[in-house]
């Protein structure tokens, strides 16, 4: 039998540490030849930002200025093909259409990231990218991003979202409108939203804290293989439909929150700190009933998990 070397597999450990710790797009980054571009256009406010790249992170941040301010890298791991790569820009004074174009002759590591400053009055139609994350502050307008293996970032964003990734987590801070969240094999954490949300995940956690809801949308969370933990700070004035597997539910709420409740299990239990007036069955699996003078529904289901209504 072999004998295991402590030296290196302490050595092993800390590469991984290191190398989880990194972005997709610095893996290799000693053999890239990189080049950076800038460029400047004006926009008026509530004007269109697009932006579409590969392999590259995205940042962007709100500012005073109606200008907007594209700074980035465009990188490969030769510079006949890092010089391939195009950065094709088009510009009105109503929007700004920015496209990296990936050379057809060229493969392997290759790529562009852009760090943009806009108008802070802006619409963000569409921000796509691969194997980068996307980041967006300060923003008052709609947003819709894609990417995959990146996480999705925002702050202080004032406006429609709409949020998808894979591999990746998305996390939304300081929100205000509705939110549209979509991962795989990522988390999903919303702090500080006020507005209506839907959260989708798979084999990872959903974890949201909402000030005030919107009443007339519903709030979807639903996972699979991960615990979902909802906070409202208001009164229930909507419906709330939770779903999970393998996980637990907890749901914390003002006292009272005035709801029907539909919460079910299987190989778990059901607990609330609430009275809860029956309007069917009540056992350790399942809960049907009303809190307070009810109003909106609250349907709770997983299985192979428990679940705790609490006050606030």
């Amino acid at each position: 039998m072999s004998k295991r070397n402590p030296a290196l597999a302490a050595a092993i450990g800390l590469s991984l540490v290191l190398l989880a710790g990194c972005d997709l797009e610095d893996i290799g980054s000693s053999e890239r030849y990189a080049s950076d571009f800038h460029y400047s256009y004006p926009l008026k406010e509530g004007g269109t930002v697009t932006l579409e790249t590969f392999n590259g992170s995205v940042d962007i941040s709100g500012s005073d200025s109606n200008t907007v301010e594209i700074n980035g890298t465009k990188y490969a791991n030769s510079p006949e093909a890092r010089d391939a790569i195009k950065i094709d820009i088009q510009s009105t004074p109503g929007a700004v259409y920015i496209r990296t174009i990936r050379p057809s002759t060229f493969h392997g590591n290759l790529g562009a990231k852009f760090s943009l400053r806009v108008p802070r009055r802006v619409k963000l139609e569409r921000v796509i990218s691969s194997n980068g994350s996307i980041r967006v502050s300060d923003v008052e307008g709609s947003a819709r991003m894609r990417t995959s293996n990146g996480g999705v970032r925002t702050m202080n964003l004032r406006g429609d979202l709409d949020a998808q990734t894979s591999n990746g987590g998305i996390d939304v801070q300081k929100h205000e409108g509705s939110a549209v969240l979509r991962t795989s094999n990522g988390r999903v954490h919303a702090e500080d939203v006020r507005g209506a949300i839907e959260a989708q995940t798979s084999n990872a956690s959903i974890n949201v804290n909402l000030l005030d809801a919107d009443p007339s949308r519903p709030i979807r969370l639903a996972s699979s293989n991960g615990g979902v933990d909802f906070t409202l700070r208001s009164p229930l004035r909507n419906d709330v439909r939770i779903h999970t597997s393998n996980a637990g539910i907890t749901v914390h709420l003002p006292d009272p929150p005035n709801a029907r409740i539909s919460a079910q299990t299987s190989n778990g239990s059901i607990r609330t700190e609430f009275q809860v007036k029956s309007a069917g069955e009540i056992s350790k699996h399942r809960l049907e009933g009303e809190v307070g003078s009810g109003g909106p529904l609250m349907d709770l289901s997983t299985s192979n998990g428990s679940i705790r209504l609490l006050r606030l």
